[in-house]
């Protein structure tokens, strides 16, 4: 897969060779999952290239793109990507993962499980840097919108038949680290809040 990986980079192979080769490689480690006796698969995320801009990047509204990231891992740091807010959200219009759920759900036996990234990890890297003013003036609009976008997101989950569907919150992880939260305060965002801010998109 790595490989293919490479190869669909460098442009020696098309789009469906790729899928083609990622097919497979999904249905043997969905059977792995299966023979060791978890009674819930994923795909691996063998579709991915991070865990949280290919699902984040895809919606309505929302874009990544290579830029300089604004919190930095210790030791070596992946690929810089970002993602930024390019329009009004609030819509839903499809996604990709929908169909990767369904191929999931078409090769194995037991519970099919799907992760998406929290509503979270589209603000607290980047802040206000990743939401332009002149789309959203006001913040709370922003909080919003994106907890709709979800709401209609997690119901498309749903309706395809997923009934395992985990998010990724890492970022009250974060939050408790003091020099993450002096990141965010110098940003001007307020530390104190985020947690707050961030469960009500959740609930939404």
């Amino acid at each position: 897969l790595k490989q293919a990986r490479a190869r669909r980079e460098r442009g020696d192979i098309g789009a469906e060779e790729l899928k083609a080769i990622e097919d497979d490689e999904i249905v043997k480690v969905i059977k792995k999952q299966e023979d060791i006796g978890l009674r819930a698969v994923t795909d691996g995320e063998f579709r991915r290239a991070f865990w949280n801009y290919d699902f984040l990047g895809r919606l309505d509204g929302v874009e990544a793109y290579l830029g300089e990231r604004k919190i930095k891992f210790q030791g070596p740091n992946p690929k810089p990507m970002m993602l930024r807010v390019t329009g009004k959200l609030g819509t839903f219009s499809g996604h990709p993962m929908l169909e990767h759920f369904k191929f999931v759900q078409a090769h194995t036996r037991v519970t099919p499980k799907m992760t998406i990234p929290s509503p979270s990890s589209l603000h607290f890297r980047y802040g206000r840097d990743a939401v332009p003013e002149t789309i959203y003036p006001d913040m709370a609009d922003f909080y919003r919108d994106l907890g709709q976008t979800y709401r209609q997101a997690v119901r498309a989950f749903a309706d395809a038949g997923c009934r395992y569907l985990q998010l990724d919150e890492v970022n009250f992880t974060y939050l408790c680290d003091p020099k993450l939260r002096a990141q965010v305060a110098n940003r001007g965002d307020d530390p104190e809040k985020l947690p707050a801010i961030y469960a009500d998109m959740i609930n939404a």
